[in-house]
């Protein structure tokens, strides 16, 4: 199961991990689904750490899941921030997610078992190195000059195909 996110600056194709974390896969593939990340921008841009997006308002403080609330946290030991390119959901706290996701830069073990790593990065990685050298603003790491995701492309939705 994959997607591609269309950015300004190119491809982000991403591997999901729906079996291991049917919650977030779900609410990422129906939010895709909608057309809902169509627009938002990359509001934080860490060099060496992560992006983030998923938040229509693109203040970092917006954003709602499928379900209208928050849902739950799905941490698995096979699951970890190891390597540049994890997907996974951004929160403010245990069992917080709604439908912000970053992307790392490296890997980030402190996040192990906080954040929900759903995905892979599996092509786009000349993208992701893209909007790793953006610039941005020293106080708030908001890109100087916005980076959009202009569409998704869903591959094979086995969330759909099973209500079929």
């Amino acid at each position: 199961m994959s997607v591609t996110i269309h950015t300004d600056l190119g491809d982000l194709k991403i591997e999901l991990f729906c079996e291991q974390c049917p919650l977030a896969c779900e609410n990422f593939l129906a939010l895709c689904a909608s057309d809902y990340y169509n627009g938002c921008i990359f509001h934080r841009n860490i060099k060496g750490f992560l992006t983030q997006t998923g938040d229509p308002s693109g203040s970092g403080k917006g954003g709602q899941s499928i379900w209208g609330k928050a849902f739950d946290d799905e941490f698995s030991d096979t699951l970890k921030h190891s390597v540049r390119g994890v997907v996974s959901m951004a929160s403010n706290g245990p069992n917080t997610n709604q439908s912000q996701f970053f992307i790392t830069f490296d890997k980030q073990p402190q996040l192990d078992m906080k954040y929900t790593v759903f995905g892979k990065l599996i092509d786009g990685m000349d993208t992701l190195e893209e909007i790793e050298k953006q610039p941005v603003t020293e106080k708030t790491y908001r890109p100087v000059n916005d980076i959009i995701v202009q569409g998704v492309t869903i591959h094979a939705n086995p969330v759909a195909d099973r209500a079929t």
